[in-house]
């Protein structure tokens, strides 16, 4: 059984599934959907074509599905999809998307921390951290394992590469690749992430591949495009460096330096 609290406002037409726990003066629109298992805490506003994924826990005064703020809105029923287990806390917003048809998605086991802001568009995949404050443009890609730090602020259309890490207070206007270690303003990689390659249970000898990658991309004063010849050339095509390969070749802003 749900447990809706009574001062709760959820439209008839919302959808609701079992064993949710809807808190006080939550706000819930008629095209909304909480899978089973939500629990909404409090002073939660769940609006326009949203639906939150199962196991989902919101804290008080998030807002989730609201009109994108992009000014180019024509009206239609753009909206926002959040997979399970992921963690909402306190203020944090997510736009809709901007055109009909289109969606906002935020994968499985995420967490958001406190005024954490996700803008319209943005493709964030599983297991991201945005830690407070953190905030992100229109258009960004976040790909699955991601932390981004506090106060950091992501430029629209940029994306973040698998396993990467952005500190706090950055300013990120390019691409991140996979598996780097990003922070300042100006942004500059830092270094390999091998903490986070090794609490993701990538192996000692991948761990060493990726480090000869990251050498040749980073240390060597090549241009990229040299950089990724002499990586395709040197350097044992394990799936990480397939994906640094891939991810440098399909960047459209062009990488971070």
């Amino acid at each position: 059984m749900s447990e809706i609290h009574s001062t709760a406002v959820i439209d008839p037409k919302a959808e609701i599934g079992a064993d949710v726990d809807i808190g006080p003066y939550c706000v819930i629109g008629p095209k909304a959907r909480v899978e089973n298992g939500c629990r909404l805490i409090s002073h939660v506003n769940i609006a326009g074509n949203t639906v939150l994924g199962e196991s989902c826990e919101v804290y008080p005064f998030a807002s989730i599905g609201m009109k994108t703020q992009d000014m180019k809105y024509a009206g239609g029923d753009p909206g926002v999809r959040i997979g399970g287990k992921t963690t909402i806390r306190e203020y944090v917003t997510i736009n809709a998307a901007t055109y009909d048809g289109d969606f906002t998605r935020i994968g499985s086991g995420c967490l958001l921390m406190a005024y954490a802001h996700v803008a319209h568009d943005c493709q964030i995949e599983e297991d991201v951290i945005m830690a407070n404050c953190a905030t992100l443009a229109g258009h960004i890609i976040v790909e699955s394992q991601v932390i981004i730090g506090g106060l950091a602020g992501v430029h629209q259309f940029v994306r973040l590469g698998r396993m990467s890490i952005v500190g706090g207070c950055s300013k990120v206007v390019k691409d991140v690749p996979p598996y780097m270690m990003a922070d300042g303003h100006p942004l500059e990689i830092k270094g390999l992430n091998n903490i986070g390659l090794k609490r993701r249970n990538v192996s000692l000898e991948h761990r060493k591949t990726v480090k000869e990658a990251y050498k040749i991309l980073y240390r060597q004063n090549l241009t990229t495009s040299l950089a990724v010849e002499k990586i395709k050339s040197e350097v044992e095509r394990i799936p990480e460096v397939a994906h640094i390969l891939e991810f440098i070749e399909k960047s459209e802003r062009g990488i971070t330096k």
